[in-house]
């Protein structure tokens, strides 16, 4: 009796030992039903939005799209608020979200991200006519637009701004445009994306915050313990990278390659 008791115990051992090795793998899911489930804001231009048909698209969309096809799966976009929009990776309502997820160590801690798709930085912003603000230490004594409680706000701070509190990116280039203040420190991506509807606006970029930990990397996020679903997204990334794909949807949405 006891030693079928220990044969019973050592078949369960090995059970336990081996089966996380036969763990089904997102990417087993993914092939079997040929479906890749995104989810997404739909809200969020230029990143996931409804063009003025109703269609959902924005860069992440398209950036969702080719990495299906690279999967040999049909993307399936599901929408949901930003604020429960993580989460439902925990009920397995998709497979990944891609919606701009900034890349933190909290998030790590609990799930997978893929390689960085898309990088933004602190980027200083003035009037195209503006000869006297080159870099951000001329910025002291200088009045910025910023939002009182962002990040921006803050290196614009640092360089001995006067920061003028306002609500938003389209309020800081309202107030740049018509002359009231001197710059605004603000997000890189919005910026391009601002230019690249208003080609006439005479504001420009003359520097970039370059400092280590300034930019902020987003990655496709997923649950862990799909390794291979991992590496695949990644070498779907890089594929589109190699061929061009990802370039020719960057520059549609922001006229810039906009991972570096």
């Amino acid at each position: 009796m006891k030693s079928i008791r220990c044969i019973l115990l050592i078949a369960l051992l090995q059970a336990v030992t081996i089966s996380p090795l036969f763990a089904a793998d997102d990417l087993d899911r993914i092939k079997s039903s040929g479906v890749f489930r995104i989810g997404t804001e739909g809200t969020y231009a230029p990143f996931t939005y409804h063009d003025e048909m109703g269609k959902l698209t924005g860069f992440d969309v398209e950036i969702g799209t080719a990495i299906a096809k690279r999967l040999g799966a049909k993307p399936q976009f599901i929408e949901g608020q930003w604020d429960g929009l993580i989460a439902g990776l925990d009920v397995n309502r998709y497979d990944v979200v891609i919606n701009v997820v900034s890349i933190t160590e909290a998030r790590k801690a609990k799930y997978d991200y893929s390689d960085p798709y898309i990088t933004s930085y602190p980027a200083l912003i003035v009037a195209s006519s503006n000869s006297r603000i080159r870099s951000f230490g001329d910025l002291k004594g200088r009045k910025s637009a910023n939002s009182l409680t962002s990040h921006f706000g803050a290196v614009a701070s640092a360089y001995g701004a006067q920061v003028i509190p306002v609500q938003g990116f389209n309020e800081a280039l309202d107030l740049l445009i018509s002359g009231r203040v001197d710059a605004t420190v603000n997000d890189s991506l919005s910026f391009f994306y601002f230019i690249k509807r208003r080609p006439d606006a005479h504001v420009k970029i003359v520097a970039f915050d370059n400092a280590p930990g300034s930019n902020d990397e987003s990655g496709v996020l997923m649950r862990k313990g799909s390794p291979r679903l991992r590496a695949a997204i990644n070498a779907a990334l890089a594929g589109m990278r190699k061929d061009g794909t990802y370039q020719k949807i960057s520059q549609k949405y922001f006229g810039e390659d906009v991972l570096h």
